[in-house]
């Protein structure tokens, strides 16, 4: 693919625009749906956009050779990605408000770090750790909207939830590192493996009678957007880069347009302790994006 920085900025911006809405998403689709029902609507969207682009890139048929090379694997995959990480997320978001659950997620790339130590066998820097006191002290004041001596959590199990979501996904990547397969045919496949795990949880923790049309029309959303295009413009921003730190830098964006969103659509009140932890969060985000561009 010829580098074009230009179209490298307008896939990623098209990627940050779209992050910037799900958490809106996530607390609208919350409201007619359960997390595993929102979860089954979504997946299935998202499996049937890959499908679609899988098929017009001629791709399909590596999905059967993939699997027969390393069925563990993808089925591990699968089930941390869709089916834990997402419920395990949305069920977050259920309970907390969505500024709290949508800033403890973007602490994924510190956890990242962290796992890094005992899984790929990398050290911590001094800047390393720095980025994770930063990080969690964010998460602290968020976590008790900056009440940090009386360390009241208005939902102890939904801030568990969301740092939890964030190791899975951390988990996720860090085994997704050394996988030199196709990333939009290999998600396919940690979807259809997935999916399954998903019917079979609906029943147990929820139920289908998904009646209410907002429901639908907002899991379709996420499955769409969240789960499918702006994992495909950010893959296609990262290919067309010159300078990918640049394309990179953008994703600090998405946060403080969610909080705009969120203020305006669902009418959310954004407390300022969300807005300091934030900036704990990011301040420790763009220190590890420093590190990153010297190595």
């Amino acid at each position: 693919m010829i580098k074009n920085q230009k179209k490298a900025t307008l896939f990623a911006l098209l990627a940050v625009l779209m992050w910037s809405t799900v958490a809106t998403a996530f607390k609208i689709t919350l409201s007619y749906f359960t997390p595993v029902q929102m979860l089954l609507v979504s997946s299935f969207t998202t499996i049937m956009l890959l499908t679609i682009i899988c098929l017009v890139q001629k791709k399909l048929h590596l999905l059967k050779s993939y699997f027969l090379n390393r069925p563990w694997f993808y089925l591990t995959m699968g089930l941390i990605n869709p089916f834990f990480y997402y419920l395990i997320l949305f069920e977050a978001y259920n309970l907390l408000p969505a500024q709290q659950a949508q800033s403890l997620n973007y602490t994924w790339a510190i956890a990242l770090s962290i796992l890094a130590v005992p899984f790929l066998g990398q050290k911590l820097s001094k800047k390393d750790i720095v980025a994770i006191i930063l990080g969690y002290s964010g998460v602290l004041i968020i976590a008790t909207k900056g009440d940090l001596l009386a360390l009241d959590f208005a939902s102890p199990l939904g801030v568990l939830l969301a740092i939890f979501s964030t190791l899975l996904w951390a988990m996720y990547w860090i085994l997704n590192s050394k996988n030199s397969a196709d990333p939009i045919v290999s998600l396919l496949l940690c979807f259809l493996l997935g999916f399954p795990a998903i019917l079979i949880a609906t029943p147990i923790l929820s139920d289908f009678n998904m009646l209410d049309w907002q429901g639908w029309l907002g899991a379709v959303y996420i499955g769409l957007f969240e789960m499918g295009f702006a994992f495909v413009a950010w893959l296609s921003a990262l290919r067309y880069a010159q300078n990918t730190a640049k394309i990179s830098n953008l994703i600090f964006i998405s946060p403080f347009v969610s909080l705009l969103l969120l203020n305006w659509i669902i009418k959310e009140p954004i407390y300022p302790a969300t807005i300091a932890g934030l900036v704990f969060i990011i301040s420790g985000l763009l220190i590890q994006q420093i590190k990153s561009q010297k190595n």
